[in-house]
């Protein structure tokens, strides 16, 4: 535990003193996010900030090598294969951040870096359908291979689709790279220590990454991930889930006969990701409907729905924080446990009062007029960092300064002889 401790804080230490720099070069770069009408922030906010969460990981991942406890995850190429293709699709989130490539050629790029990750050693070999007569399924290549790069693609649009408020996506990110860790960690205690070892480092090293990034990224933000970061964010947590739950039979994971505890491993991970698969879902629907593409943007996602109905920035932030928490936690909970009905029951209730004191009648009067105060804020802080106003103030302050009294010049004095 020791050793991924050391690679979490290795890099939250590097993104969080990369983060600075690399936000003096996205603003020199002109690498900006304007507001637009479906964007909440009022001023423009530089981007790029999965360039300094990358070189987090990579540090992290290279102070790895180097501890002698972690050696026997550099056995196969997992890591390696996460570390290239996490490149790869972080280059092309910096190009769309800068150029703002079109969703074809984004497409094109994030099944290519899905490919490489693939062919690198990244794969499904085992799926367990919770169906009669049917139980594990082992997936050759022709399966294996597609299916990965397709879950790899939808979690990477599913985490670019959730980053719409400051410190939402590195927040929801890195609670579920830690629930990832906490299950893959448990499964090298039972005995899986060629399966677990992988997931766990990839994990520790992502969470590392997040929240070395997240007191940057918080509202309000000074920089945003951009797509080089969630785009980076979605493949890890991508390969995450394949390599702690799709590398070994799950019916080998418990004795026990009855459904839930052999259906957990396939449950953990949509579980994790729930909050991220169904905004996605729902956007791809509710766009489809309207005749639109599912990959125009609008304003209907589940944290605009939040502010709609009243919630400020930070408590829409939040709310989805402990939704995310609760979803993640208790199914990793769930599968350490074996699935005991007790804890099942206590996560449905909590889920149900989360739900209910947000949407209560109250809770949405108190939202409404925080949210409104932080408009008021948000408006005040707009025209003053106007450049405008700025020069107003600049000349204002001139104007009150006492004014400094003309010297006069050096008298002379003749001698006379």
């Amino acid at each position: 535990m020791r050793e991924y401790a050391v690679v979490l804080l290795t890099a939250g230490l590097v993104t969080f003193l990369a983060t600075p720099v690399v936000r003096m070069v996205a603003i020199r770069w002109r690498m900006m996010a304007a507001p637009r009408e479906r964007d909440v922030h009022v001023i423009p906010t530089p981007r790029g900030g999965g360039v300094a969460m990358y070189l987090g990981v990579a540090a992290a991942i290279l102070v790895a090598t180097r501890l002698p406890a972690l050696q026997r995850t550099f056995d196969d190429s997992q890591t390696v294969a996460v570390l290239a293709a996490g490149g790869l699709i972080c280059l092309l989130g910096v190009l769309d951040d800068k150029f703002g490539l079109d969703a074809l050629t984004k497409l094109t790029g994030q099944i290519a870096a899905a490919g490489v990750m693939v062919l690198l050693g990244v794969q499904l070999a085992f799926v367990f359908l919770p169906v009669a007569d049917i139980g594990t399924v082992s997936l050759g290549p022709d399966v294996g291979v597609p299916l990965t790069i397709l879950l790899t693609v939808l979690t990477v649009n599913a985490l670019n689709f959730i980053d719409g408020l400051d410190g939402l996506a590195a927040g929801v990110s890195a609670i579920a790279a830690l629930a990832f860790f906490a299950y893959s960690y448990n499964l090298g205690l039972v005995g899986y220590d060629d399966v677990a070892s992988a997931p766990a480092l990839i994990t520790a090293v992502l969470a590392g990454a997040c929240l070395g990034f997240l007191p940057h990224n918080f509202s309000p933000a000074r920089i945003f991930m951009g797509d080089s970061g969630s785009m980076l964010v979605g493949l890890m947590l991508s390969a995450a889930a394949v390599t702690a739950t799709g590398g070994v039979d799950p019916q080998s994971f418990d004795s026990a006969a009855s459904l839930l505890p052999l259906a957990l491993p396939l449950l953990v991970p949509i579980a994790i990701l729930f909050i991220p698969f169904v905004d996605l879902v729902m956007a791809v629907v509710r766009r489809s409907l309207r005749g639109k593409s599912p990959f125009a943007p609008d304003k209907m996602h589940l944290h605009h729905r939040l502010l709609s109905i009243g919630h400020s920035h930070r408590r829409a932030v939040l709310v989805m924080y402990f939704w995310a928490a609760l979803l993640s936690f208790g199914a990793v909970a769930l599968s350490i446990t074996g699935g005991r009905a007790e804890l099942l029951v206590a996560i449905g209730v909590l889920l149900v009062v989360g739900v209910v004191v947000v949407l209560s009648p109250r809770a949405r009067r108190a939202a409404r007029e925080a949210r409104a105060a932080e408009l008021v804020a948000q408006k005040e802080r707009s025209r003053l960092d106007h450049p405008t106003a700025r020069a107003q103030r600049a000349t204002t302050v001139q104007a009150a300064a006492p004014e400094q009294p003309t010297p006069r010049p050096p008298t002379v004095r003749q001698v006379v002889p």
